[in-house]
């Protein structure tokens, strides 16, 4: 039987960095107010002629790089993105595989928007264990910035812009598999954030209505509620159903939204500091991109070892959740 391995990770951001005292020059804000309620200090913004297929681009030449295998051994691309390079076609992951000189791959996009990198996983195992494909490259990509209203202040200081990549590759041995995923999505809240942009959904008459529809949109109080209830639960769920204990999860790799709700969510398993990974300080939220992001600052400092055991946890827009346990498996 084939098995999905987790083989390597890489990520990427834009060098321009945003700071909250930058911020409170365009909003009625202030870089203490910030860092109290979301734990964030800075986010990077991609230059105006770099698309997020150029964000994912590079992420991708780690991943690739770092997994052992040949780019012509790829045979599956797929991008996870709210910002994609065009609206509908073609594919953010049609123009990264182009551009990575991939050649005639399976190729496309989700929209999972937080979660996106976590049902990247799921996707890329079932894939693999059905025997249908053997190296998928999956990748979270995100230029927020692009469809942001820098005059919101509840939106704006929140997002940024960066990517992820990683390599999933099929293996005989059983102790190198991805162990589960769970993904999930309620509907019934997607008002809570949105974008409405002017789809058959939400179509509208002027083009000032539909201008502003293409940006973000979030109820930001009762979206905090939703997530730290739904990603407590999720996670303890996971851990209960491979009968795993929190005190074996090396990493607890969390989507870098808000530190209030991963603090509240590593409480309620009672992990250690040491076990739960931060990034939102520097990088605040890049939607899809945020955990493999969060992984790739761990491997890059050398704490991201072979065999150490994963737990990743994701809440976003639609909406969707989910988790996974992951063991790093490089080669």
């Amino acid at each position: 039987m084939a098995y999905a391995a987790f083989r390597s990770i890489g990520s990427y951001v834009p060098s321009k960095i945003l700071t909250n005292d930058e911020l409170s020059k365009m909003v009625d804000t202030t870089d203490e107010w910030i860092t109290k309620r979301t734990g964030i200090k800075e986010r990077r913004i991609a230059a105006k002629d770099e698309h997020t297929s150029d964000l994912g681009v590079e992420a991708a030449k780690k991943a690739i790089q770092r997994s052992g295998v040949d780019a012509s051994e790829i045979d599956m691309i797929i991008c996870a993105t709210i910002s994609p390079d065009y609206f509908c076609m073609p594919s953010t992951a049609t123009v990264i595989a182009t551009k990575l000189g991939l050649g005639k791959i399976t190729a496309f996009d989700i929209s999972a928007a937080c979660t996106g990198f976590v049902y990247l996983i799921s996707i890329a195992k079932a894939f693999i264990e059905s025997g249908m494909k053997k190296n998928i490259l999956i990748v979270g990509a995100e230029k927020i910035s692009a469809i942001m209203d820098y005059t919101d202040r509840g939106t704006c200081i929140l997002f940024g812009d960066g990517a992820g990549a990683a390599m999933i590759c099929a293996t005989q041995i059983k102790q190198e598999a991805i162990i589960d995923v769970h993904t999930a999505s309620d509907g019934n809240y997607a008002d809570l954030l949105m974008t409405p942009n002017g789809g058959t959904g939400s179509v509208h008459d002027a083009l000032e209505q539909e201008a502003a529809g293409c940006f973000m949109q979030m109820k930001g109080n009762e979206t905090f509620k939703v997530a730290v209830r739904t990603l407590t639960k999720d996670v303890i769920d996971i851990l209960e159903k491979n009968s795993i204990d929190s005190s074996a999860i090396k990493h607890f790799i969390p989507h870098q939204a808000n530190y209030r709700i991963i603090k509240a969510v590593g409480d309620a398993l009672k992990l250690k500091e040491e076990q739960v990974v931060l990034t939102v300080e520097k990088y605040g939220n890049t939607s899809g991109a945020s955990i493999p992001m969060a992984m790739d600052d761990v491997y890059e400092q050398g704490k991201l070892k072979k065999g150490d055991l994963m737990l990743l946890d994701a809440f976003g827009g639609g909406l969707t959740w989910g988790s996974a346990l992951v063991p790093f498996s490089p080669k």
